[in-house]
C-alpha cells in the first residue's frame, strides 16, 4: 500500500507588499495576518508600506503636533483624538493618517463595532518627508472625494505647512493672518501659529493657542 501525504488545510495568506492592488478587505486579511505589523495604507486600491521613521524628519514634528491637538482638545467636549489610526474611507481607501481630530458626536465619522474610524473625520494631519508626493496628490484627492473637512500636511524637508479646507468641492489653502495664525474653520479657537511651529517653539504654539481657546467663538462651540 502506497503511503499518501496529508493536505495541510491551512493556507498561506501572502504578506503586504508596496504596490500591491487590493481591495479593502484583502488588505485587511493581510494586514491582521502580518505578526510584526507596520503602517500600511491602501490609497485607490494600491498597497502602499511605510518606510523606517527618522526623529527629525517624523518624530519631533509628530510629536509637536500631537502635542498642540491634545492642548486643544483638553479644553474641547466632544473630540476624539487619534495617533496613527486606520481610517475606513471607501471600498479602495484605507488610509493611516499620522494624526486625527473627529467630532464623536454629530460628525461625519463613527466607530465600528471592531474599533475602526469609518467615514471622515473633520481633520486629517500628515507629516510628510519621504511621502509627500503621496500626501500633496493621491491622499489629497482621496480625502477632498471622501468630504475630509480640513486637511493639514507638514512638508518637513521644505520648512512648509500647507493647512487646506474644503469649500464647493475643492480644497482652498488657508492662509496666516498678518500675526501668522492659521485659523482652522471646522474647529473654533483652533490657532496655529505657523513660524513657531516650525521653529520648534511649542511655547509660543500654546500661547497662541490660548489666545484661540480665550475667543467667545471658542467658547460658544464649546457651549
Amino acid at each position: 500500500m502506497i503511503a499518501t501525504k496529508s493536505i495541510n488545510p491551512k493556507v498561506t495568506i501572502p504578506p503586504l507588499e508596496n504596490g500591491d492592488k487590493l481591495t479593502r478587505t484583502e488588505f485587511e486579511r493581510r494586514y491582521h495576518a502580518m505578526p510584526d505589523r507596520k503602517k500600511a495604507e491602501l490609497i485607490e486600491g494600491i498597497v502602499y508600506m511605510a518606510s523606517p521613521l527618522r526623529i527629525t524628519q517624523h518624530g519631533e514634528p509628530h510629536a509637536r503636533i500631537m502635542g498642540w491637538l491634545s492642548f486643544y482638545q483638553a479644553f474641547t467636549p466632544n473630540l476624539q483624538l487619534g495617533d496613527n489610526c486606520t481610517v475606513r474611507l471607501d471600498s479602495d481607501n484605507e488610509p493611516q493618517p499620522d494624526a486625527l481630530l473627529r467630532l464623536k458626536q454629530d460628525g461625519k465619522s463613527t466607530i465600528s463595532e471592531d474599533g475602526y474610524v469609518e467615514g471622515a473625520p473633520e481633520l486629517m494631519i500628515e507629516i510628510a518627508a519621504s511621502s509627500v508626493s503621496i500626501d500633496l496628490h493621491q491622499k489629497l484627492n482621496v480625502y477632498r472625494r471622501n468630504q475630509v473637512q480640513e486637511y493639514l500636511v507638514w512638508r518637513v524637508d521644505d520648512g512648509e505647512l500647507d493647512w487646506f479646507r474644503l469649500e464647493n468641492e475643492k480644497y482652498i489653502k488657508l492662509q496666516p493672518n498678518a500675526d501668522g495664525i492659521i485659523k482652522s474653520k471646522i474647529f473654533p479657537g483652533l490657532y496655529l501659529n505657523k513660524a513657531a511651529l516650525l521653529a520648534g517653539d511649542l511655547a509660543q504654539v500654546f500661547a497662541t493657542l490660548q489666545i484661540g481657546l480665550a475667543t467667545p467663538e471658542h467658547q460658544s462651540f464649546v457651549n
